[in-house]
């Protein structure tokens, strides 16, 4: 016996109770250009190899540029950052990049500035799961920063407390 799915809303209702760090995943579309999206669903998947996963919309513009392989960065925001993640979730993608500081890494995709880490990755594999796509990366570097994280929590953005 197969259980009905739970309903849209309800679904969106259990998974807000869940805090969730707030990352931003760059990469460079087919024609070498800067792309980027806010993402939540992000996790570590294995120490050895280090294996990180970001999930993605398969309509979402940065989707295509992961699907294709090669390398991209995650973006750890750290507290301070709201304004940054709006931008790489509400404005076009061909608006996010302007005026915003960032440095490329090796392979030529953006590290943001001011982030609490980041992580370079190499596409390691992918599944499509649903209306969305888990993606996942070999981490072949990055940086650490001190500083508290971003956290999106019930529709809302948060800080840790002292």
């Amino acid at each position: 016996m197969t259980l009905p799915d739970a309903d849209p809303v309800l679904f969106r209702r259990l998974m807000s109770r869940l805090a969730a760090g707030v990352t931003i995943v760059t990469a460079r579309d087919p024609a070498g250009h800067p792309i980027g999206m806010t993402a939540t669903s992000f996790a570590s998947v294995s120490l050895s190899p280090p294996l990180v996963s970001v999930c993605v919309d398969q309509h979402a513009d940065t989707h295509r540029s992961l699907r294709a392989g090669g390398t991209f960065v995650v973006n750890l925001l750290a507290t301070g950052q709201e304004a940054l993640s709006r931008r790489f979730a509400d404005l076009p993608s061909t608006d996010r990049f302007i005026g915003i500081s960032h440095r490329l890494s090796p392979s030529g995709v953006p590290i943001l500035d001011g982030v609490l880490a980041h992580l370079e990755c190499e596409y390691f594999a992918a599944h499509e799961l649903g209306d969305h796509t888990l993606f996942v990366g070999r981490v072949t570097g990055g940086t650490a920063e001190d500083g508290r994280p971003l956290l999106y929590y019930s529709g809302r953005y948060f800080a840790l407390a002292e």
